[in-house]
Parts: C-alpha cells; structure tokens; sequence
C-alpha cells in the first residue's frame, strides 16, 4: 500500500513538473509546425503512444503464461494491462486530435497514423467485449488470452509498418532541439511511474 502510494506521488511529481517545464523551457519547435509554439503537445502525445505499446506487449506476456501455465492470476494482470494500454491509447489519439487541429484545420484527417490507431482501438475494443461475453472465467481466460496472442501480431503492423508505408501529414522525421527530447524522456519517465502505479491498483482490486 505505502509502495503504491509513493508510485502514484511520484508519477503526479515527474508528470507535473514535465508540464511546466514544457512550458517555460522547452522553445517553440524551430520550423516545420504551423504554429511552432504547440509543438510542445509532443512531449505528451508521443510518449501516451510509447506507452500504450508497452502495456500491450505486458498484456500479451502475460497471455502468453496464462496459456502456457494455467495460471488465472496471469489472466488478471493481462486484462488490466490491455486495459491500461487502451487508456494510453485514448491519451494518444485525444491530443492528436488537438495537435491536428491546430496544425492540419482539422481534429480528423484519415491521416495513416489517425487510421491505424483507430483500428488498433477496434481490436482491443473487441478484446474486451470477448471477455465481457464469456460467462466462463476459466474459458474467458483462455480465449481471451489466444486473441490477445493474435492482437500483438497485429500491432507492430498498426502501429510501425501501415503509418511508413502509406504517405500522409505526419512528418516521418521531426528536427526538433534537444529540449524536446529531454522534456520526451521526462514525460516517458513520468508515464512509466503511472502505468506501474495504476497496473499495481487494477489488479489488486480485481485479485481482491
């Protein structure tokens, strides 16, 4: 309980101060932006979509020992991870639509990247909605976890291959100052704190 609670001060500390340092440190982005001055919304944006790819990837390993061992506490830390990677998820695509809007005139482009993160929230939609419909915990467990093996198949190409390979309004390489990438690396930090914190919450109420 004191670990989580320090988990969770910690992760409201780095996020906040990321935010304020982002503010009235980091420089508007040099070129390349409409308005170079919300070129900030990276620093938050990009880090939700890092995030949102590493909490499926602990979901599907956790998949992958629920399979392999039976184990139904595995199954648990599973559902909650996915569950926290659809939350990034979310984070990631609402303040896309903010920075879209401001740089493209527009919230929604059917840009690449707006497109297979749409996607990707359809697969994980129908994860949880599998798992709403089985009655079953033990079956639940099982066929949820088999469509979470098949949902990380699926990602690398949603989130990697489908926004390269089709051109669109993101740019494939930003120039940016270094501020930027410390104020990245901060806000990661930060998202990191929270996933651990948050992940240590969900399943102790639903082991509970």
């Amino acid at each position: 309980m004191v670990l989580s609670l320090r988990l969770g001060l910690a992760a409201v500390l780095v996020i906040a101060a990321v935010a304020v340092l982002t503010v009235v440190w980091v420089p508007p982005a040099d070129s390349g932006f409409a308005s170079p001055k919300w070129a900030r919304l990276i620093v938050f944006h990009v880090p939700c979509a890092m995030m949102a790819v590493v909490a499926y990837i602990v979901s599907t390993i956790y998949a992958v020992i629920r399979l392999s061992r039976g184990d139904m506490a595995a199954d648990v830390k599973s559902a909650a991870s996915a569950a926290l990677g659809f939350g990034f998820t979310v984070l990631a695509t609402a303040t896309g639509m903010v920075f879209a809007g401001i740089e493209w005139g527009s919230a929604w482009n059917w840009d690449p990247r707006e497109t297979s993160i749409l996607m990707l929230m359809i697969v994980y939609v129908a994860y949880f909605a599998l798992r709403a419909a089985i009655p079953n915990a033990a079956s639940r467990a099982r066929i949820s976890a088999a469509y979470n093996v098949l949902a990380c198949l699926v990602m690398p190409f949603l989130v990697f291959v489908l926004p390269r390979i089709s051109p669109g309004l993101h740019p494939q390489r930003a120039s940016l100052s270094w501020e930027y990438a410390a104020a990245l690396g901060g806000a990661m930090v930060g998202y990191v704190l929270l996933y651990v914190w948050l992940f240590r919450v969900v399943v102790a109420r639903r082991s509970g």
